[in-house]
């Protein structure tokens, strides 16, 4: 079967994109595999109408997704098109389905609530995934596990992998007469290949991985950041009752700070610099020699765009994580803009924390 989305721009708001790409990864996941999208403004309407004759000739569905002021044009253009009232989130018609659906997170929903169940009646099949989660895993040994991987999955089911600010995510996307032993098989593989990176082979965030080994293990967790502007401390807290695992996060951009709240050394700063593996040595000791913490992280690093005025470079980073026994320092070089660099180290923390306390 093929399928195609058809996605409205508002061409009085040009620069704004549309946020489709959830939509269509939530369609992605439930085995709806697009083959074609096509991109147009709602301001040009025989464009719209061509596009919809042409696909509805080709397809057993076509999905229309916009941002919410153009949820009327597109349900009106369907029903151009059919000829009758356009109702609900679909329409059903003998040899295609039409869906208008919102972008962003609503439209993920619609897609898991409206979309799949009747797309899967119609096609007398159910799609399901399973997902393998890891950071920090080399390019290589991820290319490598995918080809192990599809050799194993003998064209059963479609494995898709997305990196992710240093994290890959991969998708095993398959339909209800692929046999689990099968389904089984890749996972084990993948797991077996990318040992060392994988952190979960379900779909949950690195932050919730973490948030739950604290939890069981009755610990908590304090963060010193320099460098990724306290977002490692908020992937915690953003969870429900991060406050049984969270104890502190402290934002220590200034030297200063960094002397008085967390203990470093002022010849550490003055020798080493502010990013060096030796100040967030001294961060998260810091926050370990407090006593109120089982598991400290600090972070130091450049973001970018520019440098520090030393001659370190854009993108350098160290990443501290400490126990009651030790603290351990890792240092990368990330590349990208600023976000990239900070969200990616923001992943890294979070992963080198998990693994501490495994």
């Amino acid at each position: 079967m093929k399928y195609a989305a058809i996605v409205l721009r508002n061409i009085e708001s040009a620069t704004q994109s549309v946020r489709y790409a959830a939509v269509t990864d939530e369609m992605l996941s439930g085995g709806i595999f697009l083959d074609e999208i096509v991109l147009l403004s709602y301001s040009a309407p025989s464009a719209l109408s061509s596009a919809l004759i042409r696909l509805s000739l080709e397809c057993a569905a076509v999905f229309l997704i916009c941002d919410d002021a153009l949820l009327s044009c597109a349900r009106d253009a369907v029903s151009a098109h059919t000829g009758k009232p356009f109702e609900g989130d679909f329409s059903e018609e003998a040899e295609c389905l039409y869906f208008v659906l919102p972008a962003g997170e609503e439209g993920v929903e619609r897609v898991k609530f409206s979309v799949l169940p009747t797309v899967d009646s119609r096609r007398g099949r159910k799609y399901s995934r399973s997902v393998v989660r890891a950071i920090a895993a080399p390019a290589a040994r991820v290319r490598s596990a995918l080809v192990a991987a599809r050799e194993a999955a003998k064209g059963k089911l479609s494995l898709h992998a997305i990196d992710y600010y240093g994290e890959t995510r991969i998708e095993l996307i398959y339909d209800s007469e692929t046999p689990k032993m099968i389904c089984d098989e890749v996972v084990r593989i993948l797991a077996s290949e990318l040992e060392e990176y994988v952190y979960a082979v379900e779909d949950v965030t690195i932050a919730k991985r973490l948030f739950d080994l604290l939890k069981l293990r009755r610990l908590k967790l304090a963060t010193a950041e320099s460098f990724t502007a306290g977002k490692v401390g908020q992937s915690i807290v953003n969870i429900s009752g991060a406050s049984a695992v969270f104890y502190e996060g402290l934002n220590t951009y200034d030297n200063v700070s960094k002397m008085q709240r967390l203990g470093v050394s002022e010849f550490t700063l003055k020798t080493k610099g502010a990013v060096s593996s030796e100040v967030a040595y001294e961060m998260a000791a810091g926050l370990i020699a407090d006593g109120h913490c089982d598991l400290a992280v600090a972070t130091t690093g450049i973001a970018g765009p520019q440098s520090d005025g030393t001659e370190k470079p854009v993108g350098l980073c160290y990443i501290a994580v400490g126990t009651r026994e030790q603290v351990r320092v890792f240092r990368y070089r990330l590349n990208g803009d600023r976000d990239t660099i900070t969200n990616t180290a923001v992943n890294l923390a979070l992963f080198l924390a998990y693994r501490e306390i495994k």
